[in-house]
């Protein structure tokens, strides 16, 4: 069974090292500033969020994902800042990453805001080839890389309400290669397109019931497109379930609770759907948000987004 293991690993790594995606979330609803810099400040308040996601549990080398992030309005300008990080380990490679992001809104109409933003990275990049089993150790393709780093430039557009959405973005500009000689290409970044909507609907005329369908769209050369739809309701702004499908990939199920007026836990659940699920327990993935309320008043946009 390991050697099963091994070979599935063996193909999603030199899937990766030829067409390298972002970090992907079932919860991406709740950790846009991860895709969509024109996000921070957005939701009026000092937003810190971190996340856990470990994928294909049971398959040696799978995604394991942190993820952490601040972000806030500039007192009572149309300014917003954050800034995040990002740990992504597969297989035998460890990539940390450090955005700071920078935003700016106008009002568009009574009821819509305009967001922009830039967003500015450092990648931190380690390849272990002491976690593979080559036949070959002086094969060039495959030797360690400690800490290479490169940078990265990204931007987004950001429109909404209290009741919508929608994004585009682009949180890096730059393919990066990252190069053991003049020949061979060790691992390389390629440029993803993010495409994010939703909308929320009152079921009920008391406002207990909110229901929030959302898309996220994602592409990048040489791999598949990635959609993926949810559909969650919240029951008087405390508690929220839901569910999720990513195009021909997996079914999720999510479920949240707001602990408190700042404090919200959630939880995702994914099941593949793919060749995979012969070989894994699904994924997981849990985040914690707290948003210092006091100190900025009362959210403007509704806790879905």
């Amino acid at each position: 069974m390991r050697l099963k293991f091994f070979t599935v690993v063996m193909m999603l790594t030199g899937f990766l090292c030829t067409a390298q995606q972002d970090a992907q979330f079932t919860q991406y609803m709740y950790n846009t500033i991860s895709i969509n810099p024109a996000y921070a400040g957005s939701r009026g308040a000092l937003s810190v969020f971190g996340l856990y996601r470990t994928q294909w549990v049971g398959l040696d080398g799978a995604p394991e994902t942190s993820s952490f992030s601040v972000n806030s309005p500039i007192n009572n300008s149309n300014l917003g800042i954050g800034v995040s990080v990002v740990n992504d380990k597969i297989g035998p490679t460890n990539e940390n990453t450090f955005s700071a992001d920078l935003s700016y809104t106008i009002q568009t109409s009574a009821d819509f805001k305009l967001s922009f933003g830039i967003k500015g990275t450092a990648n931190l990049f380690n390849l272990d080839v002491n976690k593979l089993n080559m036949e070959n150790q002086a094969d060039p393709q495959f030797q360690n890389l400690n800490n290479k780093l490169t940078p990265n430039v990204g931007a987004g557009v950001y429109w909404h309400s209290d009741k919508a959405y929608i994004g585009l973005s682009i949180p890096n500009f730059i393919e990066t290669n990252r190069y053991n000689d003049n020949d061979i290409a060790i691992f390389k970044d390629k440029i993803n397109y993010y495409l994010i909507a939703g909308y929320v609907f009152d079921l009920d005329k008391y406002q207990y019931i909110k229901f929030k369908p959302a898309l996220l769209t994602k592409m990048v050369e040489g791999a598949p497109l990635q959609v993926d739809v949810s559909a969650n309701f919240m029951f008087a702004d405390k508690f929220v379930v839901g569910v999720a499908y990513r195009w021909s990939a997996a079914l999720s199920a999510m479920v949240g609770f707001q602990i408190s007026d700042g404090l919200y836990l959630g939880y995702g659940y994914d099941h593949e759907t793919t060749s995979l699920r012969h070989y894994n327990s699904g994924s997981h993935e849990i985040f914690l948000r707290y948003e210092f309320l006091k100190n900025y008043g009362k959210i403007t946009t509704p806790r879905f987004f």
